[in-house]
């Protein structure tokens, strides 16, 4: 069945009424290595001509994964963690790097990453820190800088551009990955309305419209109907008020 796209699409013509644009980015979580998921994403970055921030597990990576970044300028590599490791005590939500661990080893942890992603990606990489499951300790936060970051990432409307200083909080708004039912997509109609209802808010002034507007997105889990539905949305939004958006450090 084909998506009704109309209350979104009513929002966009609000939008181009206005003569407002909404800056557009694209981060995809959890790569690790060359694979088949990995040239699609690829491959439709291409066709979107919109740059993928690729949050890269830095324990896991292989080399094969930098020689395939490396000839794709769209694929921009940041940092996802150590490990992918979940440290949360049984009951609570999964983090990395929550408040579950001393400080110091969450920054070593951080600096390890970074360091190892720099070597493998060099001047590609781009300092941005995605901590797994979207989670973060607030006091990290304040020290990120300090371990060579330029920017953090997680879910959901940020309340401030500048955690900390030189740090710039750059968030996702929006994943199509129902991970509680089977992971496939979240109902269509459930997608385009929140999405409508973000921008809605950030035409109104109700959100911080110079955060882009961030979709989210996992390669290697996704089915046909997460594939079909992202790249339908991020034309819609291309079409319509979105302009691509890369992160460069001396945003911070």
């Amino acid at each position: 069945m084909t998506p009704d796209w109309s209350e979104l699409d009513r929002e966009l013509a609000h939008w181009q009424e206005a003569g407002m644009t909404l800056p557009l980015w694209w981060r995809d979580d959890d790569a690790m290595s060359h694979s088949t998921e990995l040239e699609r994403l690829a491959a439709l970055a291409e066709e979107l001509d919109l740059p993928v921030h690729l949050a890269v597990i830095p324990q896991g990576v292989t080399p094969d994964l930098s020689r395939f970044v490396a000839e794709r300028p769209l694929l921009i590599p940041v940092v996802h963690g150590w490990a992918h490791q979940n440290h949360a005590p049984a009951g609570e939500k999964k983090a990395e790097f929550g408040a579950h661990r001393p400080l110091e080893e969450l920054l070593d942890d951080a600096e390890r990453g970074l360091a190892s992603l720099q070597e493998m990606f060099g001047s590609g990489l781009r300092p941005m820190f995605v901590p797994p499951w979207n989670r973060i300790s607030p006091e990290m936060m304040t020290w990120l800088a300090g371990a060579g970051y330029t920017a953090v990432s997680t879910f959901t409307p940020r309340t401030a551009a500048k955690p900390a200083p030189g740090l710039l909080r750059v968030n996702t708004h929006l994943d199509p990955i129902d991970w509680k039912r089977g992971r496939s997509l979240v109902p269509p109609e459930q997608l385009i309305a929140q999405a409508a209802r973000q921008l809605r808010d950030r035409r109104l002034g109700e959100a911080d419209n110079a955060e882009p507007y961030g979709l989210l997105t996992h390669h290697l889990v996704h089915d046909e109907a997460v594939w079909t539905f992202t790249a339908a949305l991020a034309k819609r939004l291309l079409n319509g008020p979105g302009e691509a958006w890369i992160y460069d450090e001396r945003m911070s």
